[in-house]
């Protein structure tokens, strides 16, 4: 048989186990505010990495992108085209993507990946598209798009960034204006 508490003995009995967890809690915080050099001392040391095993990369900062994707989209205004252009940085991530005024819903994902194949080859999209007759398995890998469009920006001839252009009637004139995005960090 199941023997139940009265209301006033289950309140009673929860106020207790609250008390008792209070209590310990507040005993741990106490005993570790009082022996913070013992809890340090217990602590494994941190391992430095020597110069060896580091490297050190320089990004396109996000003003620096900014500025680039805004020059590209400038310059194909100008010419009545409506494009999307991506700027990615040297690991291939995204670091802004700008859609123009009437540009296609396909050249979001087409300047991302244009930018991506440019930055991971250190070369433009159209060099990389010609790579293709020798390697035609070069355009299984995933996220490239081996079309015109797409170029590196460098520093020290070392990539630290893509630029690509989508959205135009060809890959001439969408790497012509990922091109002038390029130029304006200069």
């Amino acid at each position: 048989m199941k023997k139940t508490l009265s209301r006033r003995a289950r309140i009673a009995t929860g106020g207790a186990v609250l008390a008792a967890v209070a209590a310990g809690t507040f005993g741990t915080v106490a005993a570790n505010a009082s022996a913070p050099d013992a809890a340090v001392a217990a602590a494994p040391a941190a391992a430095e990495a020597g110069k060896r095993d580091t490297t050190t990369s320089t990004h396109l900062t996000i003003d620096a992108a900014t500025e680039a994707a805004q020059a590209a989209l400038k310059a194909a205004k100008k010419e009545g085209q409506r494009i999307t252009v991506a700027v990615v940085d040297r690991n291939g991530n995204t670091i802004l993507t700008m859609r123009g005024d009437g540009a296609g819903p396909q050249s979001y994902e087409s300047a991302v990946k244009k930018a991506f194949t440019a930055v991971s080859w250190n070369a433009t999209t159209t060099e990389l598209a010609g790579r293709l007759k020798d390697a035609p398995n070069l355009s299984d890998i995933p996220g490239t798009l081996f079309l015109g469009g797409g170029v590196p920006v460098t520093s020290g001839k070392a990539p630290i960034a893509g630029i690509g252009v989508a959205g135009a009637p060809s890959g001439t004139l969408d790497e012509k204006f990922a091109q002038a995005g390029a130029e304006a960090l200069n």
